[in-house]
């Protein structure tokens, strides 16, 4: 009878039939496919594609493609949302300042060859009226730039309180930033596409309301109003100012606003209104 274990025993082993345990795992790592690396550039790919419609989206709203997207970017960021170590000047800040006299001058220019027959004096007001930083809010409300505002942690109450405050100013920094992309043509066009409507509205009252109620409280023999500060309030980069403003005999009107100037403005409105003050339109 044959030695049938003998012949099993002394049977070859193919060593690259069975590979040891680096080599099997190396063989698996081969077979088995990366499913997430795929997915992880899926996601890039997403995230890089969504921000770009959303770029797309906000140069379609302000009518400027831009061939320097950072301009734009930087136009719309707070300095409260720089990186640590980024300049201020890599917010909105510098370009504010450029918008600020890109507007003034092709409004100016506007100004000039819609009114004819207006004089300097009337031209002026107008031109104050068109470039406060309330007109340019409202501009930049009106092209829904208020939730495209980059702002770092500011604390919830104070981001919707910054992001109006702030609104002129980003507004001007557009302007500054599609004048250093486009040039001065590219920002004309902008600034007349969004002002030629209001600069024919009817104006407000241009006269500054502190100065109708004190002249009105002299015709009345009155001293000059005082205004003091009851309230401040909010953090440093946002504060909140509650001023009165007091004429003996009469009861203290009081105002808020981004500044002292501001909050007493509208006290003196306040005043104004209440006590029926006319005056308020110079014409």
């Amino acid at each position: 009878m044959k030695d049938e274990a003998k012949d099993i025993a002394t049977q070859p082993i193919d060593a690259q039939a069975v590979p040891d345990g680096e080599a099997a795992a190396k063989t698996l790592a081969t077979k088995t496919p990366d499913t997430k690396t795929p997915a992880k550039k899926k996601r890039a790919r997403s995230s890089k594609a969504k921000a770009a419609d959303a770029n797309a989206a906000l140069e379609a709203r302000i009518g400027h493609g831009f061939t320097d997207p950072n301009l734009l970017m930087q136009a719309i960021t707070h300095v409260s949302a720089l990186k640590s170590g980024r300049k201020r000047g890599d917010s909105y800040q510098r370009l504010e300042f450029l918008g600020d006299h890109v507007l003034g001058l092709v409004v100016s220019d506007m100004l000039y060859h819609a009114f004819p027959n207006a004089d300097e004096g009337e031209l002026s007001k107008r031109l104050a009226e068109l470039v406060r930083k309330e007109s340019c809010a409202d501009v930049a409300k009106s092209l829904g730039l208020l939730d495209d505002i980059k702002l770092g942690s500011v604390g919830s109450s104070a981001d919707a309180r910054l992001r109006k405050s702030i609104l002129g100013d980003i507004c001007e920094a557009v302007i500054g930033a599609i004048f250093l992309d486009g040039g001065h043509a590219a920002a004309a066009e902008f600034v007349r596409r969004n002002w030629t409507e209001r600069m024919h509205k009817p104006r407000r009252p241009l006269r500054d309301p502190k100065t109708v109620l004190q002249e009105w409280a002299q015709g009345k023999g009155l001293p000059t109003p005082v205004y003091r500060e009851v309230e401040r309030t909010g953090p440093h980069h946002d504060p909140q100012f509650r001023v009165a403003v007091d004429l003996p005999g009469l009861a203290p009107a009081e105002g808020i606003g981004g500044s002292k100037r501001a909050a007493e403005k509208v006290a003196a409105s306040v005043m104004i209104e209440r006590e029926g003050v006319g005056g308020g339109n110079d014409g």
